[in-house]
């Protein structure tokens, strides 16, 4: 697993403990840290920047996440979507593909298989329409 992978994982791990105890991730984690020096950075570039767009971010998980609401979806789920969709509009020198392939990763070893699809189609439906998002 890449050094960024590590870093999501973690990230996945703040957002989803963020949410079961609906305090905000980047306190979390600034409580404990996240693993090595170069990770703890990407953790928290990636927690501060969801957090910094996390209106724009929760709308597009309710446009997107067809006859779902946020509160009914699973948990990890949301902060699966989160992160990918942060990595998607707003880290321009990061592949998509990567973005939704590491998505799909962590939701394959932490959701369910219906999951996996569905993360994969509302992350694909933003992506086909990411210019027009921002």
């Amino acid at each position: 697993m890449s050094a960024r992978a590590k870093a999501r994982k973690r990230a996945l791990d703040f957002l989803y403990e963020s949410k079961m105890r609906s305090e905000p991730a980047i306190s979390i984690f600034e409580k404990r840290g996240a693993g090595n020096l170069s990770e703890a950075a990407f953790v928290k570039e990636l927690l501060t920047g969801i957090s910094q767009n996390q209106a724009k971010i929760s709308e597009l998980i309710t446009t997107y996440a067809q006859n779902w609401e946020q509160d009914r979806m699973p948990p990890i789920d949301v902060a699966i979507l989160e992160i990918a969709i942060y990595e998607l509009l707003y880290t321009p020198d990061l592949d998509a593909a990567i973005a939704i392939s590491q998505a799909l990763e962590l939701a394959k070893s932490l959701s369910t298989d219906s999951s996996v699809s569905y993360i994969n189609g509302v992350l694909g439906r933003i992506h086909k329409l990411k210019d027009s998002l921002l």
